[in-house]
């Protein structure tokens, strides 16, 4: 079995019935959802600068992260490459400093949009989303 160490930002927006939460939409093989901004840390990166670069390249926008929310781990018996894997999903909050809305080129996710709360249920999304959801209430640890 391998392990994929990955860091994701919550991002939410208004208040109320209106709160919103940015998704990118992952599109990788057979298997597609709307998803957490974020992605594999690559070797030698802080998981911090790695959830800030792939909300950079998945969404557009510039980020701040303010608290880390929780650490996750999966294990997912069949993934697009076809074997085995652990997940270990770090989570956390971020706030928008600058960019635009923009979709990626040539990566993994082919959209991105902002999703009003209480129509998340009915989308296509992956188990991360369920679980940062959980978040949003949470101040989570300061970062430091």
């Amino acid at each position: 079995m391998r392990m994929r160490v990955a860091a994701y930002a919550l991002i939410t927006r208004g208040e109320g019935d209106e709160r919103e939460i940015l998704l990118p939409h992952w599109n990788e093989g057979d298997m597609a959802g709307w998803t957490l901004p974020g992605g594999g840390v690559e070797p030698g990166e802080h998981p911090a600068d790695g959830a800030v670069r792939e909300v950079r390249e998945e969404t557009g926008y510039d980020v701040r992260l303010t608290s880390l929310l929780g650490v996750d781990s999966a294990v997912l018996p069949t993934t697009a490459r076809g074997d085995e894997m652990q997940a270990l999903r770090i989570l956390y909050r971020a706030e928008i400093t600058g960019g635009e809305l923009a979709v990626e080129v040539d990566g993994t996710t082919d959209d991105v949009a902002w999703h009003r709360l209480a129509d998340v249920p009915a989308l296509r999304h992956v188990h991360a989303v369920d679980w940062a959801i959980r978040h949003i209430d949470d101040h989570g640890s300061p970062l430091r």
